[in-house]
């Protein structure tokens, strides 16, 4: 049975995406083991690991000292290399260049195979592009990385194309895309069913403020399920516009949780500002998540969801978060019934296609060809 190992910087308990993966695997006839970090209350939101679910594959947390900042990163990746040291595998999956390097040189020491997992650029990723000195280093780790590891995927086709064209190497294309859920929750056009959802992290860059602010003008909730850099910021943010009663902050969620949230929502948004190449070529799991709950969505007119929504018009795309801009999708949305429920009818007939078990297909067999 072969033994895969991948590596992630977060704690493991809300990766949905990677319980998906591994899960598949399993299922696949291999022993995975999925390895993270552990939060302590040094966690920048003050937040410690919940103890893990048993799943059907392996976990193993790090324990680290930092929990920010350079030296954080540094000591993970030296724990991780020491960690992967004394374990048998026969791969080594990096998520991100964050834990890449670990994974690149064991596998050098042990003659074994690497794969990379890009679901973002790093260093186009808004936080690392306005400090010039970091984005190098990170461009420095990605380049050395992508030139050498030869079994690549990542989770649209503009992040493969870029891929291609800055290093040569070919990507593979595998979206993350839920679990289909044939169960919805009926709709009816009245104010009870108008809460708007945001899942994700709470980041630089999400349009984030820009919806808080249009929410001054919108008789309706706001559910944003998530934590992230921003979160102390734009709770202050609420409690300066007296929104406290508009907008909830719901914090991060289990799978099913977050599920059941989306599923009683009226809209979901996927909000990004065109700060870097990481944004603009991304297909966020949200977008898929918001579709699989069967409710239209206010999505941005960039390339990839452009090229989804031409598959099925599922989402009202818009070309920038000034407020009236928002405003106005958001109204036509909660206003124009027929362009409601074509794009739900749309998003009910788009779930039997994006899903998880037709898109793990696409997983399965690029592990079962590695070179």
């Amino acid at each position: 049975m072969p033994r895969i190992i991948f590596t992630v910087i977060n704690d493991l308990t809300y990766d949905h995406r990677m319980h998906r993966i591994c899960n598949s695997l399993v299922n696949d006839g291999h022993d995975v083991l999925l390895v993270g970090r552990k939060l302590s209350r040094r966690d920048p939101f003050g937040k410690s690991s919940v103890p893990l679910q048993e799943e059907e594959f392996h976990q193993h947390r790090l324990k680290l000292i930092f929990s920010r900042g350079k030296l954080f990163y540094i000591e993970n990746n030296i724990r991780l290399f020491f960690f992967l040291l004394f374990q048998k595998f026969d791969i080594v999956c990096g998520i991100d260049l964050d834990t890449i390097l670990p994974c690149y040189f064991i596998s050098k020491i042990k003659n074994k195979k690497c794969v990379y997992d890009a679901h973002e650029l790093f260093p186009e990723v808004p936080e690392v592009i306005r400090r010039p000195s970091v984005q190098k280093m990170w461009r420095r780790v990605e380049k050395f990385s992508v030139s050498r590891i030869k079994n690549c995927y990542t989770v649209s086709h503009g992040l493969a194309d870029y891929f291609e064209k800055n290093y040569g190497r070919k990507f593979e294309v595998i979206r993350n895309m839920p679990l289909k859920d044939d169960n919805t929750v009926k709709r009816v056009a009245d104010s009870s069913f108008r809460t708007i959802i945001y899942q994700g992290a709470l980041n630089e860059g999400r349009g984030l403020e820009a919806m808080i602010e249009a929410m001054q003008q919108l008789d309706c909730k706001l559910i944003l399920a998530g934590e992230g850099d921003l979160s102390s910021t734009l709770r202050t943010k609420v409690e300066q516009l007296n929104l406290s009663e508009k907008i909830i902050f719901a914090g991060k969620k289990k799978a099913d949780e977050l599920r059941n949230l989306t599923k009683q929502s009226f809209i979901g948004i996927n909000l990004l500002e065109n700060k870097g190449l990481n944004y603009y070529y991304s297909l966020a799991n949200k977008f898929f998540d918001y579709v699989n709950a069967g409710i239209p969505q206010i999505t941005m007119n960039f390339p990839e969801y452009k090229m989804m929504n031409t598959e099925f018009e599922v989402a009202a795309l818009i070309d920038d978060l000034k407020t009236e801009t928002l405003l106005s999708a958001i109204h036509r949305l909660m206003d124009e019934k027929d362009f409601y429920f074509r794009l739900r009818e749309n998003c009910l007939r788009a779930r039997e296609v994006w899903n998880w078990q037709n898109e793990e297909q696409k997983l399965l067999a690029f592990y079962r060809q590695l070179k």
